[in-house]
């Protein structure tokens, strides 16, 4: 690899980590010129583009980086999340099993199976949700995510069923490490200004849920608790 292209490389990663995602894109597009096969800054380009507000566009460039890296943990996590979000559920269900598939445990299962059983236990745990029995639903919950720690939309529903349960700290540390894998993460973001609005930190809570803005202005959830924000209200638990 020639010197001008790490410069690029380090340049569009140190804007990507400071949210300058236009600069960082610009980066990224001129590395591709000439590497078209850097999977990592393919799948970095979907995340610049997600956070600007072209969803459809970041899921090209999610599925170019798994063109090059089926077995590429993330690409298909965060392709996962960009169809949830556009509502293509069946689709974002698909992407994340196949997460599941790729990602390697050192558990007492394969990866295939152990991927399929957390998903089972969630589906447990979801069924609980709707029967209005947090505690049960939190309980499947974290035997799934024993076995896929990194299944992100399971750590967020985790967050939300501890956020019913009264359990503010615990529900902000698994909503935080949500986030910590994908900062995009609307749903889990939405939840963590949840958690700060019980605790009655309304500072926080402005934050996270601006950022929840400036990602995705038109949610009709996110323009319903910024307009919260001025009363006294508390928001009923949507999140999903």
């Amino acid at each position: 690899m020639d010197i001008p292209t790490q410069q690029l490389i380090q340049r569009g990663k140190e804007a990507f980590a400071r949210r300058d995602y236009v600069a960082a894109l610009a980066d990224f597009r001129e590395i591709l010129e000439k590497n078209p096969k850097f999977a990592d800054i393919r799948h970095l380009m979907g995340l610049c583009l997600s956070f600007l507000g072209q969803p459809e566009a970041a899921l090209e460039e999610f599925d170019r980086a798994l063109e090059l890296n089926e077995g590429y943990v993330e690409a298909h996590l965060n392709r996962a999340i960009t169809l949830n979000e556009l509502g293509r559920y069946d689709e974002a269900q698909e992407s994340f099993e196949r997460a599941g598939q790729h990602e390697r445990t050192a558990g007492r299962f394969p990866a295939a199976i152990s991927a399929r059983l957390a998903n089972a236990h969630a589906s447990l745990g979801d069924l609980y949700m709707e029967a209005h029995a947090p505690a049960d639903a939190a309980a499947q919950y974290r035997t799934a995510l024993e076995m896929r720690p990194r299944f992100l939309d399971i750590r967020n529903k985790l967050g939300q069923a501890l956020l019913q349960l009264g359990d503010l700290d615990g529900a902000e540390k698994e909503l935080k490490g949500a986030l910590e894998g994908n900062p995009r993460f609307l749903v889990a973001r939405l939840n963590l200004g949840l958690v700060y609005y019980r605790k009655g930190d309304l500072d926080r809570a402005t934050r996270e849920w601006e950022q929840c803005r400036d990602q995705a202005p038109e949610n009709p959830q996110v323009r319903a608790y910024i307009a919260m924000l001025g009363s006294s209200a508390v928001p009923h638990d949507h999140g999903d």
